[in-house]
Formats: structure tokens, C-alpha cells, sequence
């Protein structure tokens, strides 16, 4: 296939896409909408997890760390 025609064709779904955006402007506004809040909220859910519980913490050897309870029923956290 050749390259202008890949380019003419994806140029025109482009244009039919921004045409059906154009003509149900709520439902439109709706999806783009529902894709911001979704894609942002699992960047901050994925940011969170890769802080806490992906990367090791900045201390020289943090595989020596050791968890620290005073009541093993009820344990408070706390790293040593």
C-alpha cells in the first residue's frame, strides 16, 4: 500500500470522526469526559502503588528492614 494513500484514508476517518463528534455533542462530551476521569484516576492509583509498594525505599540496604510490633494481635507500623 502506499504511504499518501494510508495517510488520505486515516486524514478521512479522521474528518468522519470529528463529523460524528460534532453531531451529538453531549454524548461526545460525556465519553471524552468518562475517559479523562478514568485514565486520571489510574495514573493516581498506579503513581500510589508504584511509590508504596513497587519501588524500594532510599535507605542503603532495604532488604535488611524488619517490621517492629509491640502486640503481634494488634500491630502498629513501623519500620526499623
Amino acid at each position: 500500500m502506499n504511504l499518501p494513500v494510508v495517510v488520505e484514508r486515516r486524514v478521512a476517518d479522521l474528518r468522519w470522526a470529528v463529523r460524528s463528534l460534532r453531531r451529538t455533542p453531549t454524548t461526545s462530551a460525556i465519553a471524552i469526559l468518562s475517559l479523562a476521569l478514568g485514565i486520571g484516576a489510574n495514573t493516581a492509583i498506579f503513581s500510589m502503588i508504584n511509590a508504596l509498594l513497587l519501588r524500594t525505599l532510599p535507605v542503603p540496604a532495604p532488604q535488611e528492614l524488619r517490621f517492629v510490633a509491640s502486640n503481634p494481635a494488634e500491630p502498629r507500623v513501623s519500620w526499623n
